[in-house]
C-alpha cells in the first residue's frame, strides 16, 4: 500500500471495528441485564457513611431507592464485548482469503497485549469486589472489599505494570509538554518510572468516583478513550488506537442502557478495569503528564473530596453539600440528567484540549 492508501485503510479499519463493537455490545446487553436482575445483583442498602465514618445523610436521601433496585456489574458489558471483538478478528486473521482480512487483526504484542491483559485482569478483580458487595457476609456486607484491600490490589497492578514497562520494554523517559530538549521533551527518569507508574495507577483508580449518576461514568470514559484513540493514531500505533476506539464503542452501547433511568450500574468491574487500562494506555502513548487534562473531570471530582476532607478537618465545616461534587449539584436541586450532560460537555472539552496539547509534541 502507498502512504495515502495505508492511512485510509487504517481509518476505515478503526471505524468499522469500533462500530461493530457497538453492535456486539447492544446484542449482549439485554441478556446481561436479565442475568443481573435474576441474580438480584444490587446493593441491599445505599452507602450510609462517608469515608471519615460520619453519616452520609445527603447522599443517602438522594440514592437510597435507586441503589437497592438497579443491579451492579454493567461494566462486564465493556470488557466482555472488547474480548469478543478482539478475539473474533484475531481468529479471522488465520483465514487465507481475502487478503485484507488479516489487516483487521489488532491484537499485537507491542501495542495491545498489555492494555487488554490489564483490562481483563483488573475487571475480574473488580467483579470479585462486586460479588462481595452484593453477597458478602460479615465485614463484606454492603461494601465489598475494604478500601485498603482495594488500594493494595491497585498498587500491585501498578507495580507489575511499572516493572514490565521498565525492565521488559525498557521505558525510562516521560514526555513533558513544552519542554525544549534535544530529545524533544523526553525527560530521563530511570527507575523512577516504576513508582510513577504506581502513582498514576492509584490516581486513576481514585478517579473512579465519577461513577455516581446514571450515564456519568460511561460518557466521561468514552471521551477519555476517544482522546487516546486519536493520540495513538497520530503516533502510528494503529492497533492501540483501534483498541481504544473499541472501548469507546462499547461505552456508547453501555450508555444506551445506563442513561436515566439506568438499567444497570458500572460497578467496580467496570471502574477498576477502565481506570487501570486508562493508565496503561497513557503510558503506552507517552501521555502521562497530559492525562490529568484529558481526564480533567476526574481530577475535579477527586479534588472536591480532598478539599472537603481538609475543610472538615481544619475548618470544621463542609464546602460542598455532598461529595464527589456531582452529588453537590444534585443536592442543590439540579436534575441528575442535567448534572450528567453538563459533566459530559466539560469532559469532552478537557479531552479535546488534552489531545491538542499532546499533538503539539
Amino acid at each position: 500500500m502507498n502512504i495515502l492508501t495505508s492511512f485510509t485503510f487504517s481509518v476505515i479499519r478503526i471505524l468499522v471495528i469500533s462500530s461493530l463493537a457497538v453492535f456486539v455490545s447492544l446484542l449482549i446487553a439485554p441478556f446481561l441485564i436479565k442475568i443481573l436482575n435474576n441474580l438480584k445483583f444490587w446493593k441491599k442498602q445505599a452507602r450510609e457513611k462517608t469515608i471519615t465514618g460520619e453519616k452520609a445523610t445527603v447522599f443517602y436521601s438522594l440514592h437510597n431507592k435507586r441503589e437497592v433496585s438497579v443491579p451492579r456489574g454493567g461494566g462486564v458489558l465493556v470488557w466482555l464485548s472488547v474480548l469478543i471483538v478482539i478475539s473474533f478478528f484475531y481468529f479471522l486473521s488465520f483465514a487465507s482469503h481475502p487478503w485484507w482480512l488479516k489487516k483487521f487483526n489488532f491484537l499485537s504484542r507491542g501495542q495491545t497485549w498489555l492494555p487488554l491483559f490489564t483490562l481483563i485482569v483488573a475487571s475480574l478483580v473488580g467483579l470479585i469486589d462486586d460479588i462481595l458487595t452484593v453477597y458478602g457476609r460479615g465485614r463484606y456486607v454492603g461494601g465489598g472489599m475494604s478500601f485498603w484491600r482495594r488500594f493494595i490490589i491497585v498498587v500491585l497492578i501498578g507495580l507489575t505494570g511499572g516493572l514490565w514497562f521498565y525492565y521488559k520494554l525498557g521505558w525510562t523517559t516521560i514526555y513533558v509538554p513544552f519542554l525544549n530538549l534535544p530529545r524533544g521533551g523526553e525527560v530521563l527518569i530511570g527507575f523512577w518510572y516504576v513508582p510513577l507508574f504506581i502513582l498514576v495507577m492509584v490516581a486513576s483508580w481514585a478517579g473512579g468516583v465519577i461513577d455516581g449518576l446514571d450515564g456519568l461514568s460511561g460518557g466521561v470514559f468514552a471521551s477519555i478513550f476517544g482522546a487516546f484513540s486519536i493520540i495513538a493514531f497520530s503516533q502510528g500505533k494503529i492497533d492501540l488506537a483501534t483498541l481504544s476506539a473499541v472501548i469507546t464503542g462499547t461505552l456508547f452501547a453501555f450508555l444506551w442502557y445506563n442513561i436515566p433511568p439506568a438499567k444497570f450500574y458500572m460497578g467496580e468491574t467496570g471502574i477498576l478495569g477502565l481506570t487501570s487500562t486508562m493508565a496503561v494506555v497513557a503510558f503506552l502513548t507517552d501521555s502521562v503528564l497530559v492525562l490529568p487534562l484529558i481526564a480533567g473531570i476526574m481530577v475535579i471530582e477527586v479534588g472536591s473530596i480532598i478539599l472537603q476532607l481538609l475543610s472538615k478537618r481544619f475548618r470544621h465545616k463542609k464546602i460542598w453539600l455532598s461529595t464527589p461534587i456531582h452529588h453537590h449539584f444534585e443536592a442543590k436541586g439540579w436534575p441528575s440528567y442535567q448534572v450528567t450532560m453538563r459533566f459530559w460537555i466539560i469532559s469532552v472539552v478537557f479531552a479535546t484540549l488534552g489531545v491538542a496539547l499532546r499533538l503539539l509534541g
